[in-house]
């Protein structure tokens, strides 16, 4: 057992616990949460160093013996996306300092901050069904209320469709979990791999996994994404950035997680239906980011497209899928992220998010203009940034198990990426500068920091992708190898 697998969700919540205490003193707060995000970042590294020399790392809360205790598990594929999730939440923090403003900050923003990562960081760790669903809704209570935070009239509409939408799912997760336990008789993740291998995934145990694939469907917002672009568009800037690089990738967690250990019998079925909703998702969103005339629209759209291009790289099932997959997932929590900062920022510049009254913004903030031009690069996956290798792989792994239509969409998509994000870029950077510097609404002052960070990020994941290859090549073996981890969580309880 190792007690450093569940430091990440304790470090946050501890932390967010003790700035309750101290609502007025805003100074403590951001240096406490910072303190706690860097903190967990640097677990996850340990994690990270751990996991590769000694494999899967586990841990069973009171010493229970598994499946009936509460099992902490931390894999390459958690631990990747706990490094990532430390990294943007960090620079969407620093963002925040100089722009969520004075109130907010009063109002316990740091602390449900950090009860968001600790749902995050708990969903990517937990061993067990039941406290999923628990990470899951410790995770949006907090963004409900982040969502909601400041009461403007646009986040409370909103905020009312995205908490209803997240009841329905959570009702439905509770309901799957009923069935399952019912037929099964356990929660535990590696105990009920080894239940459905037993039993066989007949007829009912498919459709109930086909219930699980809607439900966290929703939650990543693959195809069922009505819900995303309104809500993601409603909070402050760094908020909506945070939830752009994490809420839906929990959501993908989630569905990689349940059909690579446990639902992974009948690919025929359950990994073509994820193609399907994959391509579906790709089409549907892309369509959507280039038909508006709007960042946010464009921008929130853009989530969309990444969400269904990942799911095609699980729906091939292939070495090379489920690699290009954790390569670019990678990439999507960094780049989202990114790309909402700064369309945020050319927002708060020009007081409009609409394309046609924006202009010649680059005379004025060059630095802010080719941040935006490399970002629209990435992320639509040019070379030799970071969203390239992801999508080479994961278009390798579609033709090899012979979904052509998906690669060809994933393919078609991107340039359809591409034109909508660079459509941004023209209109809001070239032309005439029409709003001189004294006419500005807002500033870049103390917000350039952390978007500089994260654009060098994407620069040097992409050219120095072969630093992280073996992680990556760890994270897709053990999904691909399911025994792998239900060796680590039950050695000689199997």
């Amino acid at each position: 057992m190792n007690n450093v697998v569940i430091m990440p969700i304790i470090i946050p919540l501890i932390a967010g616990l003790i700035m309750i205490l101290f609502r007025q003193n805003i100074r403590f707060q951001r240096f406490l949460s910072i303190l706690a995000i860097m903190a967990s970042g640097f677990v996850a590294v340990i994690l990270m160093g751990q996991i590769k020399g000694k494999g899967i790392q586990t841990l069973q809360a009171g010493g229970w013996d598994p499946p009936f205790g509460i099992t902490i598990v931390a894999d390459m594929f958690s631990a990747l996306l706990l490094l990532s999730t430390s990294i943007v939440a960090l620079f969407c923090l620093i963002f925040a300092f100089k722009s969520i403003g004075k109130e907010r900050e009063s109002h316990y923003f740091y602390p449900f901050y950090l009860f968001l990562i600790t749902g995050v960081n708990g969903s990517f760790l937990t061993g067990d069904l039941f406290n999923l669903f628990v990470c899951f809704e410790v995770m949006l209570i907090s963004s409900y209320v982040l969502i909601s935070l400041g009461g403007t009239k646009i986040q409370l509409r909103e905020s009312i469709k995205y908490i209803l939408i997240n009841v329905l799912s959570s009702s439905l997760f509770l309901l799957g979990v009923a069935y399952l336990y019912a037929m099964l008789g356990t929660l535990n993740f590696a105990h009920l791999s080894l239940r459905v291998a037993e039993a066989g995934q007949d007829g009912l145990l498919t459709t109930v996994a086909l219930l699980f694939l809607m439900v966290f469907g929703m939650k990543a917002a693959l195809f069922l994404f009505f819900w995303l672009p309104e809500a993601y568009s409603a909070p402050p800037i760094a908020v909506a950035a945070i939830f752009a690089a994490l809420l839906t990738k929990v959501g993908i967690y989630a569905i990689f997680r349940m059909f690579t250990l446990v639902f992974y019998h009948e690919p025929q079925i359950t990994h073509l239906i994820i193609g399907i909703l994959g391509a579906l998702t790709m089409i549907l969103g892309a369509i959507g980011a280039v038909a508006y005339w709007d960042i946010k629209k464009i921008l929130t759209y853009n989530v969309i497209v990444g969400v269904g291009f990942i799911m095609a790289g699980l729906a091939s099932f292939t070495s090379n899928g489920i690699m290009g997959s954790m390569y670019y997932l990678i990439h999507d929590i960094l780049i989202k992220a990114l790309i909402f900062l700064l369309g945020g920022t050319i927002i708060s510049l020009t007081g409009t998010s609409k394309l046609k009254e924006i202009s010649g913004l680059i005379r004025n903030h060059p630095y802010l203009g080719w941040m935006f031009f490399i970002a629209a690069l990435s992320l639509a996956g040019i070379p030799p940034l970071s969203g390239f290798l992801g999508k080479v792989f994961i278009t390798r792994g579609t033709f090899e198990s012979e979904y052509y239509w998906l690669g060809g969409i994933g393919l078609l998509t991107s340039l359809m990426v591409l034109y909508s994000i660079m459509k941004v870029f023209m209109n809001v950077f070239w032309g005439e500068t029409h709003l001189s510097k004294e006419m500005e609404k807002g500033t870049t002052k103390g917000l350039m920091f952390p978007m500089g960070c994260l654009t060098v990020l994407t620069i040097s994941l992409g050219l120095g992708a072969e630093g992280i290859h073996e992680y990556v090549r760890l994270a897709t073996e053990s999904l691909l190898n399911p025994k792998l981890y239900i060796e680590a969580v039950m050695g000689g309880s199997q």
